[in-house]
């Protein structure tokens, strides 16, 4: 059973930073393509950012490039989700999806909040 599992996260002053982890289990090694999503209430989950299971590619939306960076240890299927600058539109439950790279299933962890507030 593969599970995926977030940490971090919190509370953050607009223009302050946060960071959020996700690390992903199986009982085999594979290889997963990992990506970032956020949903805030009534919003469809939108993909944040995401990078490929070497770490040699990685995307972002608009709404966040040039803000937030993605890194990840690729040997351990960890990522981390760096927020700088954050902005009070960026405040959603923010949620680690891990997809394998040979089969296609995917996997969502239980999400973890993100609010920034003064």
């Amino acid at each position: 059973q593969v599970t995926v599992v977030e940490s971090g996260g919190g509370l953050a002053q607009p223009g302050g930073s946060l960071t959020v982890s996700c690390v992903v289990k199986g009982p085999t090694p594979r290889f997963y393509y990992i990506g970032w999503y956020r949903q805030t209430p009534g919003m469809q989950r939108e993909l944040v950012a995401g990078i490929n299971s070497a770490g040699s590619k990685s995307t972002f939306s608009d709404a966040v490039k040039g803000r937030f960076t993605i890194s990840r240890d690729g040997t351990q299927n960890t990522a981390q989700l760096q927020m700088n600058s954050l902005k009070p539109e960026d405040t959603a439950v923010y949620y680690c999806k891990a997809r394998d790279d040979w089969s296609g299933d995917e996997r969502w962890g239980q999400g973890t909040r993100v609010t920034v507030s003064s």
